[in-house]
């Protein structure tokens, strides 16, 4: 599937001259306890909660602008680069895939809630990765359970499923961006 330089969605641009890339909002910086949410209503990002002590991100956290997932958010994008950014980055990245999971809320609920693997573009300790299989498979296992504790302290449960490459998750960000047109 051939990429488009623009994407007709606002905000889930490609850029640069690279076909494969797009662009990830941080929400929540690598290292940080307070996880913040931006707030569509107000234009603004918001502190959503704090982990409790000894619990932070383990990489920039956050999203694909003009996308809506199954769960009623933006697409989620965990983001692999040398050093943090800030809260409201905007971030050239590439994808290299995803880690396929399933979230079931206190009451049952029960929703996919993926979650996209991606490199900054210009991240020189990730310049060879071009799969999310050339990462090593502890980390990809430490990331699943960071997500699996960090839904359980918020009474949910998250299951990792598995991992696929970056064809299928530019498959997700596609339906994605067409979700986000959806009146």
């Amino acid at each position: 599937m051939k990429r488009s330089r623009q994407s007709k969605a606002a905000g889930t641009r490609r850029n640069r001259a690279a076909e494969d890339c797009l662009d990830v909002m941080i929400e929540t910086p690598r290292g940080s306890r307070n996880k913040f949410k931006y707030d569509e209503q107000f234009a603004r990002f918001r502190l959503d909660k704090v982990l409790p002590a000894g619990a932070v991100f383990p990489y920039d956290f956050g999203f694909v602008p003009g996308t809506r997932a199954d769960d009623g958010d933006p697409i989620d994008v965990l983001l692999l680069m040398d050093a943090p950014a800030f809260v409201g980055c905007l971030v050239p990245a590439r994808l290299v895939g995803v880690i396929e999971a399933e979230q079931v809320e206190e009451n049952g609920d029960k929703t996919e809630n993926d979650r996209l693997i991606a490199l900054a573009q210009d991240a020189h300790d990730y310049a060879d990765v071009k799969t999310i299989h050339d990462i090593n498979p502890n980390l990809i296992k430490e990331l699943g359970h960071f997500f699996v504790s960090y839904h359980a302290m918020r009474k949910s449960r998250f299951k990792v499923l598995g991992t696929r490459g970056p064809k299928y998750a530019w498959g997700l960000v596609e339906k994605a961006t067409q979700n986000y047109q959806k009146p």
